[in-house]
This record gives structure tokens, C-alpha cells and sequence, in this order.
């Protein structure tokens, strides 16, 4: 099964790889500087258990590097290739360790969620994007908070679930992969939801890990072809984060986080706030412009 993973993954990437390199010589793009520091810093700290979703959309938010509208779909595109290193990684170090089929389920099932999202969030319109982005960046700021109050589901030491829960969690991934497409990431609900069953917490890293980088490539590819990502930006998060999570999976390891997570925290918030309020704007604006439209029809 982890073969087959680690096939797939391959196979995932050489895709991803394609449809990056095809995209960016039509379009003769180069990677933001801006963004290669982003990527960098956001993903060194993915690495070790910071989330990269939240921080990058509210600095997007802040820097208006990208119109709301864009933000989830370029965040998956850009941060799918650190990914997918952090992905091989976990897989080597830890995937020995996990049930197999459950695995293999639930990484499957997020890439299938992705593949369900992406044309959904395409469609969608501007004040759904950044209301759900909104809602991501809440949870996120929740998780934060929990991680440093210790309030965390402990968790167990269950390499494996039973049929009924692992039907729950296959099910649960698939939402995790559509909910990905719209900025709302799968770390954080992925280990609450495997801990709680009594999952082993180390071990829900590859799961998380390998499911967030199938979803990605998957979703990636979609992306592209709808043509609706900022392809600058897209090539400076992968770029500038692909060495970061090297550097954070075997040279630093781990560090204190506790007081990041707090500042963090407060960031996140605050770009939810934004958020909220940018979506709520656009929701009245788009009521008013169906009541003149109906009223304007003779």
C-alpha cells in the first residue's frame, strides 16, 4: 500500500509538474519575490506544525497580493509542491506505522474531494469565497489557540480505526478536500477528527500530509486549465518553500512555537475580520443590485 502511495504521489507530481511548466512558458511568467519569502517562511513552519492555509491568506489579505477571489486557488496551486515534499517525507518516516487501507482511503479521498472543489470554488461567487475563506481563517485561529491551551484531543495510540470510523474519517476527507479548494485547510480538522477516534497523533501526519498533496495535484491541475490563479505568485510559494520544509524536516526539527502561534493567532484574526466584513459588503451589494434589476423589468 505505501508503494502504491508513494506511485501515486509520484504520479501526482509529474502532473503537477506539467501542467506548472506549460502554464508558466505560455504565459512567460517569473516567480514574485514577495512571494518566494512567503513561501518560505510559511512552509519552514508547516513543517513544524504551524499550518501554511492561514498565514498566507491573511498576508495575501494584507498585502492584496492577489484579488479575494484568488486567494484559495492559488494558495493550493503555490503550496501544493512543499506539499508534497513534506508528503515523501512523512510517508518514509512514519507511513510504515499507519494502517495501510486507511491510508490509502483517506489520502484518496481528499484528492477526489480537491478534484470536486476546484471547479466549485471557480464558480463560486466573490462573497461565498471570502465568507468561507473567513470561516477557514477562524478555525485556524481556534486550532492555534487550542494547540497552545492544551486543549487538543490527546489522542491514542491506534495505528488503525475500526470499519465504522473509518468509513467516518474517508468520508470526512472528501469534505476536508472540497473545503481545501476554498482556503479552509485539512491539517488541523484531519488530527482533530483521527485523535479523537484514538488515532496515534504522529501518525495522522501522513495521512494529513500524503491526502493534502494528492488534493493539491489533483486540484492543481484543474486550476490551471480554468486559468483563474496568478501564476507569479504560484511559482514563488513553491519555489521558496520546497527548501524550507527540507530545512525544517532535517536540520531543525523542532523549535519552541508557542508564542509564534499566539502572534499568528492575532493576525489570522484579524484577516477574518476583513474577511467577514469585505463578504458581507458584497452579499448587500449584490441583494441591491437584484432589487433595481427587478425593479428596472417592466
Amino acid at each position: 500500500m505505501l508503494m502504491v502511495l508513494l506511485v501515486l504521489l509520484g504520479l501526482g507530481i509529474l502532473a503537477y509538474l506539467f501542467a506548472l511548466v506549460r502554464a508558466a512558458v505560455a504565459e512567460r511568467v517569473r516567480p514574485n519575490a514577495e512571494a518566494l519569502a512567503l513561501g518560505a517562511v510559511v512552509n519552514f513552519f508547516d513543517t513544524l506544525g504551524i499550518g501554511s492555509f492561514a498565514p498566507t491568506a491573511a498576508w495575501f489579505k494584507f498585502r492584496r497580493m492577489v484579488p479575494d477571489r484568488l486567494i484559495p486557488p492559488t494558495m493550493v496551486v503555490g503550496l501544493t509542491p512543499p506539499v508534497m515534499v513534506e508528503s515523501i517525507i512523512f510517508l518514509i518516516l512514519l507511513g510504515v506505522y499507519v494502517d495501510p487501507l486507511l491510508l490509502l482511503s483517506c489520502a484518496t479521498a481528499t484528492m477526489l474531494g480537491g478534484l470536486v472543489g476546484a471547479p466549485l470554488v471557480a464558480r463560486a461567487r466573490v462573497w461565498v469565497v471570502q465568507l468561507t475563506v473567513a470561516v477557514g481563517l477562524l478555525l485556524a485561529a481556534a486550532a492555534y489557540a487550542m494547540t497552545n491551551l492544551h486543549l487538543f484531543p490527546g489522542g491514542g495510540t491506534a495505528t488503525g480505526l475500526p470499519l465504522a470510523q473509518s468509513i467516518v474519517a474517508v468520508a470526512a476527507s472528501f469534505g476536508f478536500g472540497i473545503l481545501a479548494n476554498f482556503g479552509v485547510g485539512n491539517y488541523a480538522p484531519t488530527l482533530v477528527l483521527l485523535s479523537l477516534m484514538g488515532m496515534d497523533p504522529r501518525l495522522c501526519f501522513p495521512i494529513m500530509a500524503t491526502g493534502g498533496s494528492l488534493m493539491g495535484a489533483g486540484a492543481s491541475v484543474r486550476h490551471f486549465k480554468i486559468g483563474e490563479v496568478d501564476l507569479r505568485i504560484v511559482l514563488g510559494l513553491a519555489l521558496g518553500g520546497i527548501p524550507a520544509v527540507i530545512v525544517a524536516a532535517f536540520i531543525v526539527k523542532e523549535m519552541p512555537l508557542e508564542i509564534l502561534r499566539w502572534l499568528v493567532l492575532v493576525v489570522v484574526l484579524y484577516a477574518a475580520a476583513v474577511m467577514f466584513r469585505a463578504a458581507l459588503v458584497g452579499r448587500r451589494e449584490q441583494v441591491d443590485h437584484a432589487a433595481k434589476a427587478a425593479v428596472a423589468i417592466p
